[in-house]
């Protein structure tokens, strides 16, 4: 009898830059983010950046980071900078929070 692992409840503190504000980066995150399921918010930085918080199944998170690379249209990536958080930091659902 095959036993169902269960993905691993992850959460990611990401800083986004490069061309990253003024082209629906947050609005383009937060829909990637409820598509995959990913609960936790994302904001503009004074430094030109976005910074997000991402939790949910380690899947899920790992396919976020990879998307983060992308971007929406008219982003332009240039770096994506992660670490570790408490899945519990992040409420549920997703949200801009600046």
């Amino acid at each position: 009898m095959e036993v169902a692992v269960q993905d691993e409840p992850k959460a990611m503190l990401v800083r986004i830059s490069g061309r990253v504000q003024g082209v629906s980066f947050r609005i383009w995150t937060l829909e990637e983010a409820e598509r995959l399921g990913l609960s936790g918010w994302v904001r503009n930085e004074a430094d030109g950046s976005v910074k997000a918080l991402i939790a949910g199944p380690e899947a899920a998170v790992s396919t976020m980071l990879a998307r983060f690379w992308q971007g929406p249209w008219g982003a332009s990536v240039s770096g994506v900078v992660s670490e570790s958080a408490d899945p519990d930091q992040a409420s549920a659902g997703f949200r801009i929070t600046g």
